[in-house]
């Protein structure tokens, strides 16, 4: 069983969540590359006197190297989706480390590439570079473009006074410094482009639901403004013959019996426009909330296979409201707990009952704790009682999600 539980960890991760673990990891694979390529440089040193001490100091160096480049690039790429993070004082320790392991490959290593040759040996060319292009990449990603940019070329800076006194010519030198430029913008410009990803993500992630609080949002509005529109003439108008009427009855005029009949009146109209409001904000019209599903689904990539038959027009009024609601909730569920690709939406009849049957794929595997408890379908199985009707939620396999809402005719 603990052998499945990354799996159903992966599965119950949200689409950005997966992104950025996949994004992370790509990133991370960067530096790993350094260990191989150390590998390499162990083997050229071997036939020399001095080969087992350059390989041990390869060795730590890389690993040294590898290590903190991993711990910067995870707390950059948090602080570039900014999360907080002391990112850095990690990327100033890994600077050091790696200026420092560059100057002991270089000035350990032998400083010829071969008898008579006065150039840098190839295994120590790999070694430098491959620890610059590692500890660029968290540097790329925590720094600004403008600052990276100045850290790349300052440790450049810095390891060429090393190539020099290791006895290498200018030539070679400044050859290999531009050829690390190079690497390191590919590099840098790759790894941030990562992170650009990953934040535009995230922002789209933010902005759905933001988009859906809005929605939320505007609805109250409308049903407070229409609220608003009915009952403010109708309270000011009772106030005022209220008050009214208790000057008329403090002076013992008859009138103040009128008063108030108007005043019940008025109240009495009041309650009807205020059911009225309510009724048509509680009442969902099948055909309206069957089209309105479609639109949002297609608009958040889900395809909608619908089929409500030919006679669904004739189904009773509470019936076609009952089921409107019925979609309204599903098609919300649907959008805030799983990752759908597809739905269908089907109204058939069944002895005497009409069943609204609603399937969608894109489920998680771990199961959401108000996933058959929640308010959402607590409310749906209300409503439906009250028209004697019945909300279940069978197995449709893993991965899917089904409903069936049955109400008699």
């Amino acid at each position: 069983m603990a052998v499945l539980t990354p799996m159903r960890r992966w599965k119950g991760y949200s689409k950005p969540q997966r992104t950025e673990l996949y994004l992370r990891w790509s990133l991370y694979l960067v530096p790993l590359v350094l260990l191989p390529l150390i590998m390499l440089a162990l083997a050229a040193p071997a036939g020399r006197e001095d080969g087992h001490g350059i390989a041990q100091v390869c060795l730590v160096v890389g690993l040294a190297v590898t290590l903190l480049t991993l711990r910067a690039l995870r707390t950059s790429l948090d602080h570039y989706l900014q999360r907080p993070t002391d990112h850095l004082r990690r990327l100033l320790v890994l600077g050091v480390v790696t200026v420092a392991g560059c100057w002991a490959v270089l000035l350990l290593g032998p400083a010829d590439g071969g008898p008579g040759s006065p150039q840098a040996p190839p295994f120590t060319v790999v070694v430098v570079s491959s620890l610059l292009a590692a500890a660029f990449c968290p540097v790329s990603v925590g720094l600004p473009v403008s600052r990276a940019c100045l850290a790349g070329a300052g440790a450049q800076l810095l390891i060429a006074p090393a190539a020099l006194l290791a006895g290498i010519d200018a030539a070679t030198t400044a050859g290999l410094l531009v050829g690390n430029l190079i690497a390191l913008t590919f590099i840098g410009s790759s790894c941030r482009s990562f992170a650009w990803l990953q934040s535009v993500v995230w922002e789209l992630d933010t902005a759905r639901e933001a988009q859906s609080r809005l929605a939320v949002a505007e609805e109250r509005l409308r049903f407070s403004r229409d609220l608003h529109d009915v009952m403010g003439r109708n309270l000011t108008t009772i106030a005022l013959k209220s008050e009214l009427a208790v000057q008329l009855a403090r002076r013992g005029r008859p009138e103040a019996a009128d008063q108030m009949t108007e005043v019940q009146r008025i109240a009495q109209e009041s309650q009807r426009e205020v059911r009225d409001v309510v009724r048509g904000y509680r009442t969902a019209d099948l055909y309206a909330e069957t089209i309105g599903a479609r639109a949002v689904l297609r608009s958040a990539d889900v395809a909608c296979e619908i089929d409500l038959g030919e006679d669904a027009d004739r189904l009773p009024l509470p019936v076609q409201s009952v089921l409107g609601w019925v979609i309204r909730e599903a098609t919300t569920n649907m959008l805030r707990h799983s990752e759908a690709g597809h739905c269908s939406i089907r109204l058939r009849r069944e002895d005497g009952r009409v069943v609204l049957e609603l399937e969608n794929d894109g489920v998680p595997a771990v199961p959401i704790p108000s996933r058959g408890s929640g308010t959402g379908l607590r409310g749906l199985r209300e409503r439906l009682a009250a028209h004697d009707g019945e909300l279940t939620v069978p197995d449709a396999g893993p991965g899917r999600f089904r409903m069936l809402a049955s109400v008699p005719l």
